[in-house]
């Protein structure tokens, strides 16, 4: 008997005495006797069942548990079909129940965001409401305030000149023989007349202006607010999962200042 070479494991040298026996088999069988008139021949029974018994021990294991597998081939193949369909039914059960989940979970951050949205409209109307009340009873105290003052000037403009009027008269009757007196006392009075008339327009004019800063400010303050309610309408068309900046919304326009 051959030795296996160096360096087989055990398997190996269970494969390699297979052949070995095998060989020797091949070499009983081509060196045995003939038998006269047939073409058979006379074998050393002893030896090939020694090499046969061999070859028997040296078959791995393997091949009978593969051939224990390939007569319940049958089981096998049932069993692994009855549990992949089992796991393919879990996994869709699974699935199933996961999209359903994410479903009622996007509804529900749609139909909060739609509060949120609707909430923070409604309180921007209600802002921009309040602002334009305020504005218009400030807007109406100025106008009031503004011809008050205006009033109040013309008045005594007009009292100044009818003052002014009636002592260059007096003056005028006292030095009537005086013409440079009478000349003087017209000039100042008309100049009296025409300082009060600047001083009126010059308070109208002034007034006007403040009232119209007062608008702009007013206007710039609408202005804003209805672009923070353009985005939020913006907001609510845009696709699910871009977040809402309430904060900013909130706090980003300033307050509007009454002086």
């Amino acid at each position: 008997m051959l030795a296996a070479p160096g360096g087989y494991d055990g398997r190996e040298i269970e494969v390699y005495r297979v052949f070995e026996a095998l060989d020797e088999l091949v070499t009983i069988v081509e060196e045995a006797r003939g038998v006269p008139m047939t073409s058979g021949c006379v074998v050393p029974r002893g030896d090939v069942l020694e090499l046969l018994d061999d070859v028997r021990d040296a078959l791995p294991q393997e091949l009978d548990d593969a051939q224990d597998v390939l007569d319940h081939r049958d089981d096998v193949v049932s069993k692994a079909e009855a549990q992949s369909g089992k796991a393919i039914g879990d996994a869709r059960s699974e699935a199933d129940r996961t999209l359903s989940s994410a479903r009622a979970e996007a509804e529900q951050l749609v139909a909060d965001a739609q509060e949120q949205a609707d909430q923070l409209i409604a309180d921007a109307r209600a802002h921009a409401e309040e602002s334009v009340t305020a504005g218009r009873r400030e807007y109406e105290d100025y106008v009031g305030r503004a011809q008050s003052e205006a009033d109040r000037m013309v008045q005594a403009g007009r009292a100044a000149y009818d003052q002014s009027v009636h002592e260059g008269r007096s003056e005028q009757a006292r030095l009537v023989a005086d013409t440079e007196v009478a000349q003087a006392a017209h000039a100042e009075a008309r100049r009296i007349t025409e300082a009060a008339q600047e001083d009126a327009e010059r308070l109208r004019s002034e007034c006007d202006a403040y009232v119209d800063a007062r608008l702009a400010d007013f206007e710039d303050l609408l202005s804003r607010t209805l672009r923070t309610v353009g985005k939020g309408r913006q907001q609510l068309r845009s696709p699910v999962g871009v977040p809402f900046d309430y904060e900013e919304t909130r706090h980003g326009a300033p307050a509007y200042e009454e002086n």
